[in-house]
């Protein structure tokens, strides 16, 4: 039976000196009884709080980190669905970098990758991690791309080379920066031994669960602790059917030898069939997608992607609730009012900046959700908004008594009217897009 959070909390020295990088070890306590921690973590933990907790305090997919001044964290998972309870680290995303392309291109596409930055609702959304593979003759060459990354890359990076001693080589400069080996064959003595001399993750390859399972066992027994899953298929389907029986067996069974992050490196011949089988696996538990090719408009595609589903459906992304300036304003400007739920005010905003115009865009507390839901839950209604508008201040901002509403929640504008004496209400436009045609509607240019 598993231990309660308060079972745990008997079991710590309960000093809450937070070398745990928890404040109180009531917090640590609940931590591990939720799997998001590891009883190691705790400097001071006791030798029956080791052998009472031991591998129960784990948590059923490890947490693994590559890189070092922005590790990417995979690992860690507790659901199988995130509505469940929510995915905690989203799928990283590699590319790869052939040294067979020449010291030219490499450095040219090392720093365009790097540069590769979008923001959207307020995020920033760029790739994760360098894939080297070592595909020339030329041993020198792979030595140089590992250096070309260091240089112009803080990103972490996995290196994937057959020939053993260039591939020490290439580990040790990368010792301090805690990257990955991808192993396309068995896993031997030797290449445990070079991951645990140089603080590398080790990506195991098989092409059948009870080898996977038997190389698992064989790594983690020779104290190397920091691996990935690497099962092979023929196709995306059964590579999907395989990712669900990985995680269903470390979560459900608690089967440890399947309990590490998955990875899949995508080799396919045309770049749209890789970013399918991208997303694919990206929403079916591949922990980090390698793709073989780099076309900036896909790339955000995934991104996009990516960041829908390891938002926490229980939190949405949200913005702070105040008047922001669109433009630049005067205070005749108009007032435009919509909630703060982050898509939401990035179209919103977007579309006003469209139109041409300057105005004050009024972002209501409706934590975090849509016009639409707010108004359902009675947070976007008349009285709530005339509340916030008085709490901001606003009449002292601006001296238009105009503001526009959404159109989808247009039968509140009475009982915003009766709140706010003064101010005429404007239904605007159902659609954002909706925004610059209203605006010269309503000769606001």
């Amino acid at each position: 039976m598993a231990l309660s959070g308060l079972d745990i909390f008997k079991l710590l020295p309960k000093t809450n000196c937070g070398d745990c990088g928890v404040p109180t070890c009531m917090a640590f306590a609940m931590k591990l009884a939720q799997k998001k921690a590891e009883l190691s973590e705790c400097p001071h933990a006791s030798e029956e709080a080791k052998a009472t907790l031991g591998a129960a305090s784990e948590p059923p997919i490890r947490l693994v980190k590559i890189g070092k001044d922005h590790p990417l964290e995979v690992g860690s998972e507790t659901v199988m669905f995130r509505h469940e309870k929510t995915f905690f680290h989203q799928t990283g995303i590699a590319i790869q970098l052939r040294t067979s392309e020449g010291e030219s291109r490499l450095e040219q596409k090392i720093r365009e990758i790097e540069e590769y930055k979008v923001e959207r609702v307020g995020e920033q959304l760029e790739p994760d991690l360098f894939l080297i593979t070592h595909d020339s003759p030329e041993n020198d060459i792979f030595l140089k791309t590992i250096e070309l990354v260091i240089e112009n890359s803080t990103k972490g990076i996995i290196l994937d080379c057959a020939e053993f001693e260039t591939l020490k080589t290439g580990a040790s400069l990368l010792k301090d920066s805690y990257a990955a080996v991808l192993l396309k064959k068995t896993v031997t003595d030797e290449w445990i031994e070079l991951a645990k001399n140089y603080n590398c993750s080790l990506i195991l390859t098989s092409e059948s669960y009870e080898d996977l399972a038997t190389q698992v066992e064989k790594t983690k027994q020779a104290g190397v602790q920091n691996i990935l899953l690497n099962i092979t298929s023929k196709n995306t389907g059964l590579q999907i059917q395989q990712n669900t029986i990985l995680r269903r067996s470390a979560l459900k069974k608690a089967f440890k030898p399947f309990g590490y992050p998955l990875f899949n490196q995508i080799n396919t011949e045309s770049e749209f069939d890789m970013f399918a089988t991208a997303a694919a696996l990206l929403c079916k538990y591949e922990s980090i997608v390698a793709l073989h090719e780099y076309n900036r408009a896909l790339l955000y595609a995934l991104l996009t992607l990516r960041q829908n589903i390891y938002t926490d459906p229980q939190k949405p992304i949200q913005v702070d609730p105040k008047v922001y300036p669109i433009g630049e304003p005067t205070p005749e400007s108009p007032v435009f009012v919509t909630t703060n739920f982050s898509l939401t005010y990035f179209i919103v905003s977007g579309e006003i900046e469209n139109s041409g115009i300057s105005a004050h865009l009024v972002v209501c507390d409706t934590e975090g959700q849509s016009v639409l839901t707010a108004w359902a839950a009675g947070k976007f209604v008349g009285e709530t908004i005339a509340k916030f508008i008085k709490t901001i201040n606003l009449e002292q901002q601006v001296t238009t008594r105009k503001i526009i509403i959404p159109g989808f929640v247009s039968q509140i504008s009475g009982d915003l009217e009766e709140s706010l004496p003064g101010w005429e209400v404007i239904v605007g436009s159902q659609e954002a897009s909706d925004i610059p045609s209203l605006v010269k509607s309503l000769s606001l240019t």
